[in-house]
């Protein structure tokens, strides 16, 4: 029998494990003997937006991808409450439960905060990280937002979520429909990327409707403090090298321009042309020559 081709391989094996009593669902695909990977989704995605990024490593590495909490396959949180540290005791235990330490992670948006706050919790489990605009907020709307008494955020946060209780998710007639909502958020994707990312982020309802995967309540910002020092701090912790990846076209703040990328031990920086917040979608075959120059040093 011959061995499939890299891109004739079948897709990943969709798995379980509990994390503060939530059923989480990751895949896996497969190479157990190789390095291990893991891939980690941002905010309203789920596992199977990395796909293309995974078939290509899967050779190389044993690629874990989680859904995080709230998102794709896994448990809605109990009370639809969502803060960093909650996703990074996801990840610890997902990484201890499958005894993947130490190991190599590649993290967008949300995913990339979740990973590079793990690292620097800890710094002796991580080998390489790759970083895709996952700094958080630029300095100047933590700054803004610094200026925001507690009272005012608490109670912002409260109509937020008592507003979120009323609201029903939109339905959508087909997947095409669903699919076509994806573009218009992100004009650079292609209606194939569209579609596959639809396939898998919607869940079919009785009526024959398609609603999306995530939490809604994953929306709603935490009346957290974000302290920039404290942040800093945490990333300087990071003794791994460190891709901070960017895309041209973002809303994100440049970290080497405003600084925080002072904060990293080892860390290189990519600004990506032609693309925007989802660099690994939007220039697909860029980002992955970034990322394997990366891993091969």
């Amino acid at each position: 029998m011959e061995t499939p081709k890299r891109h004739e391989i079948i897709g990943p094996a969709s798995s379980y494990y509990v994390s503060q009593r939530l059923r989480l669902h990751y895949v896996d695909w497969g190479n157990e003997e190789k390095r291990p990977l893991m891939l980690i989704h941002g905010g309203r995605d789920h596992a199977r937006s990395w796909d293309w990024v995974a078939r290509e490593l899967r050779e190389d590495y044993h690629v874990i991808v989680p859904d995080l909490r709230g998102h794709g396959d896994s448990a809605w949180a109990i009370g639809g409450h969502y803060t960093i540290n909650e996703f990074v005791l996801d990840i610890a235990q997902l990484i201890e439960t499958l005894g993947l330490s130490p190991l190599t992670i590649i993290g967008h948006s949300l995913g990339g905060a979740v990973s590079l706050q793990y690292a620097g919790v800890y710094p002796e489990r991580v080998t390489k990280l790759v970083a895709i605009e996952g700094l958080g907020p630029p300095p100047s709307m933590i700054r803004d937002r610094m200026n925001i008494p507690a009272w005012q955020q608490i109670d912002q946060w409260i109509r937020e979520v008592r507003g979120l209780s009323s609201r029903q998710p939109r339905r959508y007639p087909s997947i095409g429909a669903a699919a076509a909502r994806m573009l218009e958020e992100n004009s650079f994707l292609s209606e194939e990327q569209a579609r596959h990312l639809t396939v898998h982020g919607v869940a079919r309802n009785e009526d024959g409707t398609y609603t999306w995967k995530f939490d809604n309540y994953i929306r709603v910002f935490y009346p957290q403090r974000w302290d920039s020092d404290e942040r800093r701090r945490l990333w300087s912790r990071i003794t791994c090298a460190t891709l901070l990846v960017k895309g041209a076209e973002s809303w994100a703040s440049d970290p080497a321009a405003d600084g925080r990328m002072e904060a990293f031990q080892r860390a290189a920086l990519v600004n990506v042309e032609n693309a925007g917040h989802w660099v690994h979608h939007d220039q697909l075959e860029q980002f992955l020559a970034a990322v394997c120059e990366f891993l091969a040093d």
